[in-house]
């Protein structure tokens, strides 16, 4: 079973839709194998998007990701990372599928309620940033 971390973001927590996403995540046969809830700080957040550093949407992007609590996820399942970048949609909510997170219930390109890894390799790096083996029960 692959896994890949699910990211919902301070957006979707504000707005109420915690219990959306994951009717969403588990009508779609993912299984959510651990979870919570924290609030980054400015450090978490810019460790966690390292690979963004130096772009011109950084600072922007940790700040927003460290305005309110997010909900951290892994999800497993079969193709777990494509088929979660499939129910989120479109980094670009205008962009997105209908019927996806992001055209429902994202903003802009930048507040778009949720995050997914997009690798293998992001994944094993995302998942290990915020759980340690302890907390993934499956």
């Amino acid at each position: 079973m692959e896994k890949t971390l699910a990211i919902i973001k301070p957006d979707c927590v504000r707005n109420g839709n915690i219990g959306k996403v994951i009717s969403k995540i588990e009508e779609n046969g993912l299984k959510i194998v651990a979870m919570k809830m924290v609030k980054l700080s400015q450090k978490d957040a810019e460790g966690f998007y390292y690979v963004h550093r130096g772009k011109p949407f950084f600072n922007s992007l940790v700040s927003f990701m460290t305005e309110d609590p997010v909900v951290l996820m892994v999800l497993s399942g079969d193709n777990a990372i494509s088929k979660w970048r499939e129910i989120m949609g479109s980094t670009n909510p205008e962009e997105a599928k209908d019927g996806s997170i992001r055209k429902s219930m994202g903003t802009n390109i930048e507040r778009n309620c949720v995050h997914g890894s997009d690798s293998p390799e992001s994944a094993d790096f995302e998942i290990k940033y915020f759980f340690n083996s302890f907390e993934i029960l499956f």
